[in-house]
C-alpha cells in the first residue's frame, strides 16, 4: 500500500494515495468546465475520457516532505477559458483535499489532454 501518513498524539494515520486520488477526482469533475479525467493509451497515444469508476487513472498523487503534489490529466469543455477552469479547479481541490486529509498541498499540476463539446 502506497500512502500518505501523518503522526498525531494518538498514533499514525495512513491514507492510501488511491483514496486521495478518488476524492480529488470527484471534486475535480464537479468543477465548471471539466468534462472528466483523461486516460492516455501508452501503446497508441490516444486520449480517452475515463468513466467515473476509473477516474483515479487520470490523477497522480505523490507525497514529499509531508506535502502533496497532485497531477490532473483532464478534458475540458469546448468554449470555456482554460485559465479560468484551471484556477477554479486548483482552488476547489486545494481547499477540499486539505480539509479532507489534513495534509498540505504543495503543488497542483493540470495537463489539458483534450477538448469536448458538451450537449
Amino acid at each position: 500500500m502506497k500512502g500518505s501518513s501523518m503522526n498525531t498524539h494518538m498514533g499514525s494515520i495512513v491514507i492510501d494515495n488511491e483514496v486521495i486520488a478518488q476524492y480529488a477526482g470527484s471534486v475535480a469533475v464537479e468543477c465548471f468546465g471539466i468534462v472528466g479525467m483523461a486516460g492516455i493509451s501508452m501503446r497508441d497515444g490516444i486520449v480517452r475520457l475515463l468513466k467515473k469508476e476509473s477516474i483515479t487513472r487520470g490523477i497522480n498523487v505523490s507525497l514529499k516532505n509531508n506535502k502533496l503534489t497532485l497531477d490532473f490529466h483532464v478534458i475540458v469543455a469546448y468554449g470555456v477559458s482554460i485559465i479560468a477552469v484551471s484556477d477554479n479547479l486548483i482552488s476547489n481541490v486545494k481547499y477540499k483535499v486539505e480539509e479532507f486529509t489534513g495534509i498540505e498541498i504543495e503543488k497542483i499540476n493540470i495537463f489539458v489532454e483534450g477538448v469536448r463539446v458538451i450537449d
